[in-house]
C-alpha cells in the first residue's frame, strides 16, 4: 500500500518507449488502469438506473468482458429488461439493492430466499433483498429489475458480464421465460 499510484500509461511497461524502433504497445498487449474518475456513462442504458462502464470493448479492447457500476437513485426501480445472450454477475457495493424476476419454477428465489414464490404455485414474482458484500447471479436472457427502496441513499453495484459490450434489452414488464425462451 506504500507505492504511489500510476498515472495514465505509465508503469504498464516502461521499456516500451525506451528506443525510438519499439511500435507502441496495443490495447491487448498491457495492462489497464481504470481509475474510478474516468468510468464511461456512454453504454446500454434502462430507466432508473445509470451505468458506467469500466472494462469493455471500446474502453480497452475487451473481446470478451464487460465489467462497470450501476447506481440507483434513491427510491427508484429501474426499467424491466434482461441482457441478451450475457451472463451477468453482480457484487453490491452499498445500499441494500432489491432484484426483482418472475419465477415459475415452483422453486422460489433463485438461492431458495426471497419472497413470492411457493412449490407448486404458478409463476410469481420473486424479491432477492441483498447487503453490501452479496452477489447476484443473472442467467441470459432472464427479465427482471433492480430496485432501491432506501428513501435517503443510493445503492452501487458493481457488473461483469461474458459479452464485450453492455447487452440491455428493455421490456414492457417482467414476466417468466418460456421453456423454448431459456
Amino acid at each position: 500500500m506504500s507505492e504511489p499510484l500510476t498515472t495514465p500509461g505509465e508503469g504498464f511497461h516502461p521499456h516500451l518507449h525506451d528506443t525510438p524502433e519499439q511500435p507502441t504497445a496495443s490495447l491487448r498487449s498491457r495492462l489497464h488502469h481504470i481509475r474510478a474518475d474516468s468510468l464511461d456513462g456512454d453504454t446500454a442504458q434502462s430507466g432508473g438506473m445509470r451505468r458506467f462502464a469500466a472494462v469493455s470493448g471500446k474502453t480497452v479492447g475487451s473481446e470478451k468482458l464487460w465489467m462497470g457500476q450501476t447506481h440507483v437513485a434513491p427510491s427508484t426501480a429501474s426499467s424491466d429488461h434482461h441482457h441478451g445472450e450475457s451472463e451477468t454477475a453482480i457484487y453490491v457495493v452499498s445500499g441494500h439493492p432489491e432484484f426483482v424476476f418472475i419465477d415459475d419454477s415452483g422453486q422460489g428465489g433463485a438461492d431458495g430466499e426471497g419472497e413470492g414464490a411457493g412449490q407448486g404455485e404458478g409463476p410469481k414474482e420473486v424479491r432477492l433483498r441483498t447487503s453490501p458484500g452479496d452477489y447476484i447471479f443473472v442467467p441470459p436472457f432472464v427479465p427482471h429489475r433492480e430496485e432501491n427502496p432506501d428513501p435517503d441513499d443510493e445503492a452501487v453495484v458493481v457488473i461483469a458480464r461474458s459479452t464485450q459490450e453492455a447487452i440491455v434489452v428493455n421490456l414492457p414488464q417482467l414476466y417468466a421465460l418460456s421453456p423454448d425462451e431459456s
